[in-house]
């Protein structure tokens, strides 16, 4: 065999090799990929029923249908604005929402600085005049009480995600929101009635009467020299009252209407209430911090009256001097065994009387 014959064969035989060793390789795999290729995509023909589901989601026309679940919009297989709600509540109500009760609380800081506690003209007299009653009293502390909780688990679930959760981590922060949620639902509809028997209790005295316009004019006495004239309750205490009961009614029901959904409303009406509930409870957190400064460190001696009742006649006479005129009569010793008793030997007392 020539030289020529047998290199041909050579180069036959070679061939063969190469040829049946990638053949043998396992289906899928390639000669010396590059390494820095990415891999195929798993989907190599687009899903067939996309169109059909993005028609369905994006669709804004009732549907006449008919399912197995009775109920409010079950015919809605999905229903985007849920999605766009969501991005409205993280990405625009929160954020205003917690600028606006930080802003709240810093002016409240702001004027307690600048203006500082307001003492009793005169100093405490060493007398005092009875200004609540025992039922008086409890029905503001119920209330104050379920305030207070309500608007701790609120803004829980409000801003938990950004305050508590990079604190204390995912578990902690599950156990806590979990724990607000369910408190914040079992007791919100008691804050109804509470605010209905703060109403019973204070509405008499809390319509406008003389002096209340001079009242605002000079904000209560800061504007100018001097206390303004008021009687049982100034202007400033009145319209804390009505907002008070306005914002409690309008938590309260839209509250009620998130707690209950069996009422039959549609997703929209339940998105609608979150938000008023949310702005009216936003409104209402900041007003408290106002109501609770001038009640604690704003004025000297304003908390004595829901303490025990009672209150200095000289604190009487310089921020409530119509009403102080009526009742100065009935001044009594600060060291009265009456004043010092408890408030169910109080009540108990009184029901013996009766």
């Amino acid at each position: 065999m020539s030289d020529n014959a047998i290199s041909g064969l050579a180069m036959w035989i070679a061939a063969l090799v190469l040829l049946s060793g990638a053949l043998l390789q396992p289906a899928g795999a390639s000669v010396n990929p590059p390494a820095s290729s990415a891999p195929p995509s798993p989907i190599a023909v687009p899903n067939p029923a996309t169109d059909l589901w993005r028609a369905v989601r994006q669709r804004e026309m009732q549907i006449d249908s008919k399912t197995q679940a009775r109920g409010v919009e079950t015919g809605v297989l999905i229903a985007s604005s849920g999605e766009e709600f969501r991005q409205f509540r993280m990405n625009d109500f929160v954020g205003v929402a917690g600028w606006f009760i930080v802003g709240a609380a810093a002016l409240i800081l702001l004027f307690y600085l600048l203006r500082g506690r307001i003492p009793i003209d005169g100093g405490r007299s060493g007398k005092v005049i009875k200004r609540f009653e025992d039922f008086d009293r409890i029905v503001h502390w119920l209330t104050a009480v379920l305030f207070i909780f309500l608007a701790v688990t609120g803004l829980t679930l409000l801003f938990g995600r950004f305050v508590i959760l990079p604190v204390f981590g995912a578990e902690a922060f599950g156990v806590i929101a979990s724990a607000a949620k369910e408190g914040h639902n079992l007791f919100g509809p008691l804050f109804l009635i509470a605010v209905s028997l703060l109403f019973i209790r204070f509405v008499v005295r809390n319509m406008p009467s003389p002096g209340d316009l001079k009242w605002l004019l000079t904000g209560g006495g800061i504007i100018g020299k001097g206390h303004v004239s008021a009687g049982y309750f100034n202007a400033g205490e009145k319209i804390w009252f009505w907002l008070a009961i306005v914002l409690g009614l309008v938590v309260s029901v839209s509250g009620l209407i998130l707690d209950f959904p069996i009422l039959g409303l549609e997703r929209e009406a339940m998105q609608l209430a979150l938000i008023v509930h949310g702005i009216a409870a936003i409104f209402f957190i900041a007003g408290s911090f106002g109501h609770i400064y001038i009640g604690t460190v704003g004025s000297e001696g304003s908390f004595d009256g829901m303490a025990s009742g009672y209150v200095d006649t000289n604190w009487a006479k310089t921020h409530h001097d119509r009403w102080y005129d009526e009742v100065k009569d009935e001044a009594i010793s600060a060291d009265s065994s009456v004043v010092k008793q408890p408030i169910s030997d109080r009540m108990q007392t009184t029901a013996d009387k009766a």
